[in-house]
């Protein structure tokens, strides 16, 4: 019992000096970027990340890093990285609207059936996390409501507690699915930058293939499949062909 005991203590004092590290490194990154040691302050937050710790706050601070000293790909990346942790934040949005103004590539996007563009704005009010707390939080509104249901006898509080049931399930439903889709954009890893300076996407997975069009760095694609060390991507307007996987870096 005494080794189960001490080996649990060892597991929480690991834990501990890695947040304590995580905070040093954090405020050290922070300080070199007000200092305008840019360079070093990408450096650290990177060694941040390396330990295992993502925020929305510390990827868009890296991302700012990069911007200063003009890597616009890696500021790409690490915004858009920022952008599925925080869907709704406006000054990642802004950030990566002005990221993009140096990007060689201005692709036409494709027109989105208003009624997916409407469902994906509301999903994106939230991230997977709040979205998953809202899920339960409604459950137990509903179960609420079902409980009063059976076992009140007036018929009034019936009808409004079996419709306010109703509504909640439906959005406990939804918001659990939001929280899926949600983590799945995270996870999935279908989307990337581009981070050599220009890449001819040609029209099968080898050199030899026919040259398609050219791309530059910062440029945002969609992964379709991946065979070997080529990826098929599409791009905003439709364009799909094959690529190296080293040219692109996943978000």
């Amino acid at each position: 019992m005494k080794k189960v005991t001490s080996f649990i203590i060892s597991i929480f004092a690991v834990l501990s000096l890695s947040a304590q590290e995580q905070d040093s490194l954090l405020t050290q990154a922070n300080q070199l970027y007000v200092d305008g040691n840019y360079q070093e302050a990408t450096e650290t937050y990177q060694k941040i990340i390396d330990l295992g710790y993502e925020s929305s706050e510390l990827y868009y601070n890296l991302g700012n890093a990069y911007y200063k000293q003009n890597v616009i790909s890696r500021a790409i990346l690490n915004y858009e990285k920022a952008l599925e942790l925080d869907p709704n934040d406006e000054d990642i949005k802004y950030n990566i609207e002005l990221a993009n103004r140096f990007v060689v590539d201005k692709i036409e996007v494709l027109p989105v059936f208003f009624i997916t563009g409407w469902i994906r704005s509301i999903r994106n009010i939230f991230c997977s996390n709040t979205w998953a707390i809202l899920s339960i939080l409604m459950f137990i509104a509903m179960l609420v409501f079902l409980a009063i249901y059976l076992y009140t006898r007036g018929l009034g509080v019936k009808r409004v507690a079996f419709w306010l049931g109703f509504v909640l399930f439906i959005g406990s439903l939804v918001s659990f699915i939001f929280s899926y889709q949600q983590k799945q954009k995270i996870l999935s890893e279908n989307t990337a930058i581009v981070m050599s300076p220009s890449v001819t996407v040609k029209s099968s997975p080898d050199a030899s293939g026919t040259d398609l069009f050219v791309i530059h760095e910062g440029t945002k694609v969609w992964i379709d499949d991946k065979i070997s060390n080529w990826n098929q991507i599409k791009l905003s307007d439709g364009s799909k062909g094959w690529l190296r996987a080293e040219d692109i870096e996943t978000i």
